[in-house]
């Protein structure tokens, strides 16, 4: 099982067309282990079927790669850490924040932190509206969190001035970017296809604006959860 596993990544991995660092395929199948785990006693995720996980959330994950851009990343909303442990793994030099305020959710990612060896990873339990970092991100990311306009006033102040947000949506969101009015304007999609998944996967990719950003006053400190 753990062998077809394998092969069934690497297929995939090598069919996306980027770089990836040696022995990423044993970490993510490390991860899948553990995040099997985690699910038999927590609802991490709703998809349980070891080649589902392996299309629909790792390999899903690791198609947005190409399309990060800078050294710090922040995943909002991560869950299980989709996509960000999965772009940490295959990006070791990206700094990457999971956040998200379930403590059930970050409990798990400390642990695959810690088990995975991700010294490039940091986990902070808190809302994103009251999310305070010394520096902003390069690229913002959330995986099918909420709609766009929201998901840009909510991280307004946590995106570099030249720097991006990055939505992983299932369906065309051509409807939602238009009735964004000038927010969605500088935005673009790419559409993913992503190895051994037929349902259609989207990449929304909106840059940073003066019409994107706006200021913020002193938020409230966040718990980190890397104790």
């Amino acid at each position: 099982m753990a062998d077809r596993r394998k092969e069934t990544l690497e297929a995939g991995l090598a069919a996306l067309d980027s770089s990836w660092p040696a022995g990423l395929a044993d970490q993510l199948l490390a991860y899948l282990d553990l995040l099997q785990y985690w699910n038999r006693r927590f609802n991490l995720t709703g998809e349980r079927d070891p080649q589902r996980l392996l299309s629909a959330h790792v390999l899903d994950c690791a198609a947005v790669s190409p399309h990060v851009q800078g050294g710090r990343l922040l995943d909002v909303g991560t869950g299980a850490g989709l996509p960000g442990l999965i772009l940490a793994m295959a990006r070791p030099q990206l700094h990457t924040v999971l956040l998200d305020s379930n403590g059930k959710k970050t409990r798990f990612c400390v642990q695959a932190k810690a088990e995975l060896g991700l010294d490039n990873v940091e986990v902070v339990r808190a809302r994103a509206e009251s999310y305070s970092p010394q520096q902003a991100f390069d690229t913002v990311i959330s995986r099918a969190l909420t709609d766009a306009a929201t998901f840009l006033s909510l991280t307004a102040h946590l995106c570099r001035p030249d720097g991006q947000w990055l939505l992983m949506k299932g369906a065309d969101p051509g409807t939602e970017l238009a009735e964004m009015g000038a927010l969605g304007e500088n935005a673009r999609f790419i559409r993913l296809r992503v190895p051994g998944l037929q349902a259609v996967r989207h990449l929304v990719v909106i840059p940073a604006t003066a019409e994107t950003q706006r200021p913020d006053g002193p938020a409230a400190p966040a718990t980190t959860s890397d104790d």
